[in-house]
């Protein structure tokens, strides 16, 4: 919307190139990544069928990354097929610290079957998560999963943005266990983030 003049109702001739940075919350994949640390996203890797709708995701996807991960997880193929985008490379640097981890992140297409919780229907693969933990790709391990990461990555560059995911971890999904004080894990996040762009 920044490139679009609403009162004329068309494309800006200069177009801004922005500036993106999800902070969110998220649950790891990986039994040594600590409760209430952070992690900010290498990879997003999207199970969702968002991108699909536009042309140019071949561009700007990692395609062997894709095909390594559909054939690692033996994909059912009525899912929508999985697509990996990095983040800016830029915003990452900025944000490298010991405080900050690197990953790749999963971004699901809902809360509970879609991340392998059971209620009261059966998941179609009640493995997924357990392969999606196995999965290397140039020994680099998909850390954690949330909902946003992969379609903010992908939709800021076929935009000509630059996007970067910011994690909190509050549960670890690989042994069960939850942060006791969520709420100061965010914050934590909020005041970091702030303080590294300031």
């Amino acid at each position: 919307l920044v490139n679009i003049d609403f009162n004329a109702r068309t494309l800006k001739k200069q177009l801004t190139s922005l500036k993106l940075i999800r902070i969110g919350t998220s649950g790891a994949l990986q039994p040594e990544v600590a409760l209430d640390s952070f992690i900010a996203s290498e990879i997003g890797l999207g199970f969702d069928n968002l991108l699909h709708f536009y042309s140019g995701i071949e561009t700007i996807t990692i395609n062997d990354f894709n095909k390594e991960f559909i054939s690692h997880t033996q994909w059912n193929p009525s899912n929508s097929r999985p697509y990996a985008v990095e983040g800016d490379s830029g915003l990452l640097n900025l944000f490298s610290s010991n405080e900050v981890l690197k990953g790749i992140t999963t971004t699901h297409v809902g809360f509970y079957g879609p991340q392998g919780r059971i209620l009261r229907l059966p998941v179609q693969d009640p493995h997924l998560n357990e392969k999606i933990a196995s999965f290397r790709y140039h020994n680099l391990k998909i850390t954690n999963l949330e909902m946003e990461t992969a379609a903010l990555y992908g939709m800021s560059k076929l935009l000509g943005h630059q996007a970067l995911s910011l994690n909190a971890i509050l549960a670890n999904r690989a042994l069960g266990t939850f942060s006791k004080n969520p709420q100061k894990t965010i914050d934590q996040l909020i005041v970091h983030t702030l303080e590294t762009i300031a």
